[in-house]
């Protein structure tokens, strides 16, 4: 699944766990899902971290740069 994906399945969790209307056993499983989206996104974005560059101007010349 893209990061993207997973964001929108969180939120629909988010949306049944907030309605009331989950059983506790469907509450356990919702809440385990949404951990592990969760713990997915964080290892998806740390990845994109370091491949985030920016260009930079030096003496005329576009230079890639890390984003620190």
């Amino acid at each position: 699944m893209t990061f993207e994906e997973l964001v929108k399945r969180l939120e629909d969790i988010v949306v049944q766990l907030e309605s009331g209307n989950t059983k506790l056993e469907e509450v356990n499983k919702l809440f385990a899902e949404g951990a592990e989206i969760t713990k997915k996104c964080y290892e998806m974005l740390n990845d994109s971290k370091g491949k985030v560059t920016v260009l930079r101007e030096e003496l005329g010349k576009l230079v890639e740069k890390p984003l620190n």
